[in-house]
């Protein structure tokens, strides 16, 4: 588990390092520049040499790895018939849309936010409607929770929970996801939880899955995770979907199976060796990630004149704060003058406006190089 080393993807089919001319450094796409754990290499060799792939479904066991994992992670008893699976975690949230709300429902989302959910709604026909995070002095993004209720009782019935937060990196609290989960329960408002980074947290936070605050919040509310961000498989489309209402169930497994297909053979037979054998993996990982957080914010606060950054308590994404620079796009500026590819922050809503988005789920020397061309532009 050597994840100093750098492996060319510049020949492979890799979206990440292909979006950007050549002489760009790649930091945007989240996904993470390390390999895969080895069991989850060694169970693809395994299933490939096998020859014959026909439809198929979930493999024996991976369902029991599954629920161990949220057992043993999150303290989460689910039980086997509460799982689906999906080709993504974007995929799931636009099928809960369409599938648990009408066209013209107001559907809540927290803004700055991932793109994909930030769309979600009117791209199935649906009002969006914002709660936008406040930003404290320090960087630190909180919930306005006088204007969610506000939006909540305003005839909402879907909010969108993103929770580790991407882009701004929050974990949100016990006491945060209880208040949003009681207004919601309030206002008769469902609540769909793009949980995809809740394995990745670093010390001094925890995840919680919203649903495990009651069996009254479980009821009202249908969660999406996936071993993608986890274990850097996400190129083999395979995500989970927990659903312990029966109706929303039902709902969801109509359109299910014609709307959205199933996950391919290879990504359930990696999705069960990383859930059965990954874990030594993530520890390992989430130790150089967080090196590699604290290296970036030191970093950023103390060489790049204009830039702050706020540590973020789970994901490998950084919230870039470059409003005080003099520069009319800084994505344009640093894409030209440094050859660094980033997020641009307003993909992510209005509130991004003079943001970037860097991903640190890469070789030290990766990132390192990266905020060197950085700082060789804002010198320059």
């Amino acid at each position: 588990m050597d994840f100093d080393q750098i492996i060319d993807r510049r020949h492979t089919e890799s979206a990440k390092w292909h979006y950007y001319e050549p002489d760009v450094l790649p930091m945007w796409l989240a996904d993470m520049d390390f390999k895969a754990p080895e069991p989850v290499i060694q169970a693809l060799h395994e299933r490939v040499e096998h020859g014959i792939f026909g439809y198929g479904g979930p493999p024996d066991g991976l369902a029991e790895a599954i629920l161990h994992h949220l057992a043993d992670c999150f303290n989460w008893s689910v039980e086997p018939d509460h799982l689906s699976y999906v080709c993504g975690v974007v995929t799931g949230f636009t099928h809960a849309i369409y599938s648990l709300t009408e066209p013209g429902d107001r559907v809540l989302i927290q803004t700055p936010v991932y793109p994909p959910i930030l769309k979600g709604p009117e791209a199935n026909g649906r009002e969006c409607v914002h709660n936008p995070l406040i930003l404290r002095e320090d960087g630190r993004y909180e919930i306005d929770f006088d204007d969610f209720e506000q939006k909540a009782a305003s005839g909402v019935r879907l909010f969108i929970l993103c929770n580790p937060h991407n882009p701004v990196g929050r974990v949100f609290t016990l006491a945060e996801l209880t208040q949003m989960a009681e207004i919601c329960i309030k206002h008769d408002v469902l609540i769909c939880s793009d949980e995809i980074h809740a394995d990745l947290i670093y010390s001094g936070y925890q995840h919680l899955p919203i649903a495990t605050l009651s069996p009254e919040v479980a009821q009202q509310t249908v969660t999406y995770f996936a071993p993608s961000k986890t274990f850097n498989i996400a190129g083999l489309s395979t995500s989970v979907c927990i659903t312990q209402n029966p109706a929303l169930k039902e709902k969801l497994c109509q359109t299910m199976p014609m709307l959205l297909g199933h996950p391919n053979i290879l990504g359930l037979h990696a999705a069960r060796a990383a859930y059965q054998h990954g874990r030594p993996w993530l520890r390992e990982v989430m130790a150089y990630l967080e090196a590699n957080r604290d290296y970036l914010v030191e970093y950023v606060n103390a060489n790049l004149p204009g830039l702050r950054i706020w540590r973020p308590e789970g994901t490998f994404l950084g919230w870039l704060d470059c409003r005080q620079l003099d520069v009319e796009s800084p994505h344009a500026f640093f894409l030209k003058e440094a050859k660094v590819g980033l997020n641009n922050g307003v993909s992510f809503g209005e509130s991004g406006q003079g943001f970037l988005r860097i991903n640190f789920g890469c070789p030290r020397a990766m990132l390192t190089e990266g905020l060197t061309r950085i700082k060789a532009a804002l010198n320059n």
